[in-house]
């Protein structure tokens, strides 16, 4: 069985991001960012401030040592221009890995209508309310990092019934659901990890909409290989994953004037990554920010 390391701090929001992107370059598969002390929040209103703690998993084997002092190292560096803690860290095995930040993973709203309950939870439901079960396990994607909440909003705004949708990178499936309970007549997700794949089709089933999105393991090659383009395409993915697959024809995935709408990057890195993005015919049509996050929203050339 494989045993992993939980490496975790408690921080303010404004060092949740700062953090997040030292541990990213160190943990397998994402960071989770919770809320310490969660609640439910309208678009309108003010979410709450914090405290949230910032978990990242890294497998227990030879390397452990190495890369605990790697994460210590870069955290001190931090810490002389920030006020953090240092990092906690503990063993768990593979089993519990998928139930370990579950005692903070609570339901939350997004936008106008959807509602994120974990699967195991109960919730106030709504009239109108889009109500969406989740179980991560080990794929990323809870709907409590601003990323997933920029993309879940975006898609409330820009999906109408009917629609073709692509998810490069699909997690847990969380953005193909929401696609497909928003009225996507096809939702065509893709992931590198076979193990998100899974997570996703689960999820998929336990919110009755298999029929409407296929998953598959892949990147953009895959989705290209389906052989049509889609009105829309989804992608919670760092900077520097969009700038690799660029090569690889990402803007093909949408028909000439479709949308593409990217998330997961930072502030800093617009004027990269836009630039980048407009060289292939993606027009940046709009820029939306929660904290560091950005979310951009392009549409594709039609000559």
């Amino acid at each position: 069985m494989t045993t992993w390391n939980e490496v975790s701090l408690q921080v303010d929001g404004e060092g949740a991001e700062a953090v997040a992107d030292v541990l990213r370059r160190y943990v397998h598969q994402g960071i989770a960012i919770e809320q310490l002390f969660p609640g439910e929040a309208w678009e309108d209103e003010p979410r709450p401030a914090g405290p949230l703690v910032v978990r990242g998993y890294f497998p227990a084997d030879a390397n452990t040592e190495t890369v605990k002092e790697q994460i210590e190292q870069a955290l001190y560096y931090m810490r002389l221009l920030y006020p953090i803690p240092k990092p906690t860290f503990k063993t768990i095995e593979e089993e519990d890995w998928a139930d370990a930040w579950k005692q903070h993973y609570h339901p939350v709203r997004i936008g106008l209508r959807i509602l994120i309950k974990p699967a195991w939870l109960e919730a106030d439901v709504r009239e109108n309310d889009i109500v969406i079960e989740m179980d991560p396990g080990m794929a990323f994607g809870t709907g409590t990092h601003p990323t997933t909440q920029l993309c879940l909003e975006a898609c409330e705004r820009f999906i109408k019934p009917g629609m073709t949708v692509a998810d490069l990178g699909t997690g847990s499936g969380i953005l193909a659901i929401a696609a497909a309970r928003l009225g996507a007549r096809v939702v065509v997700a893709v992931d590198v990890d076979e193990k998100a794949v899974q997570v996703a089709q689960e999820n998929a089933a336990r919110n009755g909409v298999s029929e409407q999105i296929r998953v598959s393991k892949g990147s953009v090659k895959e989705l290209l290989a389906a052989g049509k383009q889609f009105e829309i395409g989804l992608a919670n993915l760092t900077a520097k994953i969009i700038q690799t697959v660029i090569p690889d024809g990402l803007e093909k995935i949408v028909m000439p004037g479709g949308r593409f709408i990217f998330s997961g990057v930072i502030d800093e890195q617009q004027d990269e990554v836009c630039s980048a993005l407009e060289q292939i015919g993606l027009m940046v049509s709009d820029i939306q920010q929660r904290g560091d996050w950005l979310l951009i929203t392009t549409e594709r050339q039609t000559t």
